[in-house]
């Protein structure tokens, strides 16, 4: 079964990660995947998160975006 988390359970999984930056991301289509099971409810699927931080993986600063 899947596991849903909030907000500042992603910040609490993701060092440095604020719940500001986290909107950000959500607002500019840049973050992990999100519900909005109401107009002011977000909640992530764990493994979304995991996979989007995966996915950011680098061997070197040459060439890293942020």
């Amino acid at each position: 079964m899947d596991k849903y988390i909030t907000p500042d359970q992603v910040c609490d999984l993701i060092p440095g990660m604020t719940k500001g930056n986290l909107a950000a991301l959500r607002f500019n289509g840049k973050g992990p995947a999100f519900f909005k099971p109401t107009p002011r409810t977000v909640v992530y699927r764990e493994r979304d998160v995991v996979d989007w931080l995966e996915a950011s993986r680098q061997t070197s600063t040459l060439g890293a975006t942020a």
